[in-house]
């Protein structure tokens, strides 16, 4: 989900330099092995959503503002309980169409970076997805530190991500300096999942050294393996925090512009849970 940055994240990118692979440090460069790792048994972070009223404030953070986000996007992005709320065990991000800060619409990106940050683990969000032209819901994962440089060089994790002219076709994809949208050259698998706007489904992601691997309903869906091709292939090696959002149009969401009539428009969400790999 490209990106997305308001403009004090774009000063602190810029700030943080952007070196060619040969000068910049990490990254794997020799071939991986896959040593099959395996997984807590039991979340070791987790959110349930089981206290009514605001998300968790020391799990969660928000990022605000209207900037587009990298997608000329038309949402404004508030804290307000109007567009974000724990209710009867769910986490509800609403989208509402309202002259806000001079866009069309509000909403809210929920993020867990500086709260709950990670390297590697198993990512599993259990969600029932907004329906209707111009909604784009997205579970994804941003670095933190942005250690390798900008948008897409320290990469992106996409667990789940879904637009509404195309519905119940879900993607899960990886972004890189090799491997991005822009390129055309991303990292990415998609599957009709029925009911994916009237139901709920697991979406996970499980990282390791050697790979990200996607499942949706614990069906497998998805692989980038480490080919230890460098940074610019890889930057899967520094820590990564969540994100959960639904934007409004762009230049995704609204390829097929937007139908006003189906907000507000919720998206739902019964858990996040993180498992810790087993051996690190």
């Amino acid at each position: 989900m490209k990106k997305l940055f308001s403009a004090s994240v774009i000063l602190l990118m810029i700030g943080c330099g952007r070196s060619s692979s040969s000068d910049q440090q990490g990254g794997s460069s020799t071939l991986p092995v896959d040593k099959k790792w395996t997984f807590s048994s039991t979340p070791t972070w987790s959110d349930e959503f089981d206290n009514a009223g605001v998300p968790d404030p020391a799990k969660w953070g928000y990022d605000i503002g209207g900037s587009g986000w990298g997608n000329n996007e038309l949402q404004y992005y508030t804290d307000r309980p109007e567009n974000v709320r724990v209710e009867n065990g769910k986490l509800l991000i609403t989208a509402v169409k309202e002259p806000i800060n001079g866009k069309e619409f509000s909403s809210t990106r929920l993020v867990s970076r500086k709260k709950a940050d990670f390297l590697y683990g198993r990512f599993e969000v259990r969600a029932k997805l907004p329906s209707g032209r111009g909604t784009w819901p997205a579970i994804w994962m941003l670095p933190t530190d942005w250690e390798y440089g900008d948008w897409p060089r320290s990469g992106e994790i996409d667990i789940m991500e879904h637009v509404g002219y195309d519905p119940e076709r879900v993607h899960i994809s990886t972004h890189t300096e090799s491997y991005n949208h822009i390129k055309n050259t991303q990292k990415t698998a998609i599957r009709t999942v029925a009911g994916a706007m009237s139901e709920f489904h697991d979406y996970r992601v499980d990282w390791t050294p050697y790979a990200v691997r996607g499942y949706i309903d614990n069906q497998f869906l998805f692989e980038h393996i480490n080919e230890g091709k460098g940074i610019d292939a890889w930057p899967f090696d520094k820590k990564f925090h969540l994100l959960i959002n639904l934007a409004v149009g762009g230049n995704r969401g609204g390829v097929q512009g937007i139908d006003s009539t189906v907000f507000p428009a919720v998206f739902e969400v019964e858990y996040v849970r993180v498992y810790k790999m087993n051996g690190e």
